[in-house]
């Protein structure tokens, strides 16, 4: 990967991702690549994310947009996305201009909600997600109805707090945390996962990542809430119907070359405990 030119996005308001990013762009320009500091257009090659998730996700559909690969070095949580940690930052970097860090292609979803008051239905009138797109109730003593279909075949009413599309890279995310699986990222699907469904054999489900799903409302209720990536988006309204596809280009997401999924997955959720020996294939 040749790399002229880079951008550096830091998580806002913190003194830390500042201050790394001072470094790094000290770091490049020692190596003859310019450096640019929040900004995400055509003509670079390649963003790195000082941050956590969040701030990824920010620019997700940006990056993807202009097909900009994404390096995220993590400075909040968990970091599922943002998989290179601080102190690996200029080993990561390193590897990065000698082209041998991992790229992996991430699907997006895209949507939009029809029907709805002010809402566009225009082809730009689309929001992507890397994670998920959420319907959500608000108000705590409700059930929300929600019709969903598959390619113009009914799924079946959902009754429940919610509901979550969500991405193969978002599987960790609220679908986890909601009673869905965990699916490896180079899996292509969409993930469709009931929030505290009122019958227990409603259960998630997955598809092919070519279906179009449509949600609408199967009654009236207050407050419904449709976030995308975390970020509030729209209010549902009865007759609004909330559209769901997958995006046509996928994020290019940078990673260390020798850290695997699952390890990945046992540091993060700390499975099988923390400080275990990890067994020998046997023959």
């Amino acid at each position: 990967m040749k790399i002229r030119k880079a951008g550096i996005i830091l998580k806002k308001d913190f003194k830390k991702p500042r201050r790394i990013g001072e470094e790094i762009i000290h770091w490049f320009a020692d190596r003859g690549v310019k450096t640019v500091v929040d900004q995400v257009t055509k003509d670079l090659d390649i963003l790195i994310i000082l941050g956590g998730d969040g701030t990824l996700l920010h620019i997700a559909d940006k990056a993807s947009k202009y097909e900009i690969p994404v390096m995220g070095i993590n400075l909040g949580g968990l970091g599922f996305l943002t998989a290179v940690s601080a102190k690996e930052r200029f080993e990561a970097l390193e590897l990065l201009l000698q082209g041998k860090m991992t790229v992996e292609e991430r699907m997006l979803l895209k949507t939009r909600l029809l029907g709805g008051p002010g809402t566009d239905s225009s082809p730009g009138s689309y929001l992507y997600a890397l994670n998920d797109v959420v319907i959500s109730k608000g108000d705590v003593d409700q059930i929300i109805r929600l019709r969903t279909w598959s390619d113009q075949e009914f799924i079946t009413t959902y009754r429940a707090d919610g509901l979550i599309f969500s991405t193969p890279t978002g599987s960790t995310a609220y679908n986890l945390s909601s009673g869905g699986p965990i699916v490896q990222p180079g899996l292509p699907c969409i993930l469709v996962t009931p929030i505290c469904p009122f019958m227990l054999e409603s259960r998630p489900v997955l598809l092919p990542p070519d279906v179009t799903l449509v949600s609408q409302l199967g009654g009236k209720a207050d407050n419904v809430k449709v976030i995308v990536d975390g970020r509030f988006t729209w209010k549902m309204e009865e007759n609004s119907q909330l559209e769901v596809k997958t995006a046509s280009k996928p994020l290019h997401l940078i990673s260390m070359p020798q850290k695997g999924y699952f390890e990945i997955l046992r540091n993060k959720l700390n499975w099988g405990g923390s400080g275990n020996k990890i067994p020998e294939l046997p023959l």
